[in-house]
């Protein structure tokens, strides 16, 4: 292996890490289909640090983890405009061998025919092209589909998730392209005034006591927000932030609005 080899996830979740080691802190995960490039290898050559394509995330995965591809396979995939998957869990036939996946798992298939360029995969689940932009009514589908999905630092998939890797899947899916992280998120598309301005689908951050960004959520219709706090759910919101549908308590402070679709 050598600095700059080509990777992708042949399993359902990867976990990327801040160190190499297995107790470092999960920072992101990569899903199946999900692509990278090799930036380091560790001293005792266990690990891996990887540069993820789609999103230009760094971290550490398992080399045991690491799948080659060439580097005319990486640009393919590239170039390509392959397919989402849509449904919440489902099953890949890769190589012979069923793997289980995740919404928002890249498939790199055009029809639900055998496609093969270095590998063999089937799929005949729900899918979509991952260029194509959908609206709001699409979106909030596929954010639902999250519902009660528990709350994972740098978690991406149903079976943990956190706000912005919740945020992050539910656009890519609809087609549209954010940064990992919410810090990150705030910097992208336009500033909308105040609540009172808001469309479905916008974004909402939140922010603590030292004016951080520390949260964000999709922002529903009749003053409600889709995030992942606890877990993935549906809460008010208002000028001052969210609160909790339960308990009626205000959990998040309200800190900007940005607008991602162009209405």
């Amino acid at each position: 292996m050598e600095i700059g080899e080509k990777g992708i996830s042949r399993l359902s979740v990867i976990p990327v890490r801040a160190e190499p080691g297995d107790k470092s802190e999960q920072v992101t995960q990569l899903l199946f289909g999900d692509h990278y490039t090799v930036i380091e290898i560790s001293d005792d050559s266990k690990w891996i640090r990887v540069e993820i394509y789609f999103d230009r995330y760094q971290g550490w995965i398992d080399r045991k983890q690491h799948y080659t591809i060439s580097e005319a396979y990486f640009n393919q995939i590239n170039s390509a405009d392959y397919k989402i998957c849509t449904d919440l869990t489902s099953s890949i036939l890769y190589n012979k061998h069923h793997i289980s996946i995740v919404v928002g798992s890249i498939l790199p298939i055009s029809t639900n025919e055998l496609f093969k360029m270095e590998e063999q995969l089937a799929f005949n689940g729900e899918s979509k092209s991952l260029s194509q932009k959908r609206e709001f009514d699409f979106m909030k589908q596929v954010a639902l589909k999250y519902l009660n999905a528990p709350y994972q630092w740098g978690g991406r998939s149903p079976f943990g998730i956190d706000c912005s890797g919740f945020t992050q899947n539910v656009f890519r899916i609809c087609g549209y392209a954010l940064p990992r992280d919410a810090s990150q998120q705030v910097r992208i598309g336009t500033a909308v005034e105040s609540v009172d301005d808001c469309l479905p689908g916008d974004l909402a951050f939140f922010s603590g006591e030292s004016g951080n960004i520390t949260h964000v959520g999709i922002i529903s219709e009749n003053g409600e927000i889709i995030h992942a706090s606890g877990k993935v759910k549906m809460d008010e919101l208002d000028s001052r932030g969210i609160i909790e549908a339960h308990t009626r308590q205000l959990t998040h402070q309200l800190s900007s609005i940005r607008r991602i679709i162009k209405q």
